[in-house]
């Protein structure tokens, strides 16, 4: 890990756009952004955790260190949560810290560091009496949380994915970056 990269945390949890995660870090990456994943047990599961951190440069987080192993991440100037999963986003905005990525979700809250979370939540779950309050308290510590409808599409397998540019845009505007567009060679 070199000196003067610029460090992002991404942080999954189980949902459908996790599965396409690896498009999403190669769009980072051309945007100079060197990231660490950090995935809940269930995420790590559905993805490649060895082809991750070979494309990323860095381990693949799942569960704490011990503390005698001296390996730790580096500083991150940015974090996005995505995609953040109903049990995610409620167990954050509460506080929990039962997973490494919770706890490193939540110990980002106190560091100033930009953080932009898109959830992956079912319509019928937003309708849920926590969701909105959870929504809100996270809002009102700094986070940038997407509108779901705004950025969810359907796969051409049925599943739920994300307009990951929007993902990126919503970073770069909460970063100040000024790079060129990686998805526009896409579009």
């Amino acid at each position: 890990m070199s000196h003067g990269r610029r460090w992002l945390y991404l942080v999954a949890s189980a949902a459908p756009p996790v599965l396409r995660i690896e498009e999403f870090i190669t769009a980072l990456q051309a945007e100079g952004w060197a990231t660490c994943l950090i995935a809940t047990p269930t995420a790590a599961s559905w993805i490649d955790l060895d082809a991750v951190s070979g494309q990323t440069g860095c381990l693949t987080r799942v569960h704490s260190r011990p503390p005698q192993q001296q390996e730790s991440l580096p500083r991150a100037e940015a974090v996005v949560a995505a995609p953040v999963t109903f049990n995610s986003l409620n167990k954050w905005a509460a506080g929990f810290s039962d997973t490494l990525a919770l706890g490193v979700l939540n110990e980002m809250l106190g560091t100033g560091v930009p953080i932009v979370a898109a959830p992956c939540v079912k319509s019928v779950l937003r309708q849920h009496p926590a969701y909105e309050p959870s929504l809100l308290r996270l809002r009102s510590a700094g986070v940038n949380v997407l509108d779901p409808d705004a950025i969810t599409i359907r796969a051409a397998d049925g599943l739920a994915d994300f307009k990951w540019e929007q993902i990126a845009a919503a970073l770069r505007d909460a970063t100040g970056s000024n790079v060129d567009n990686p998805w526009s060679a896409n579009a």
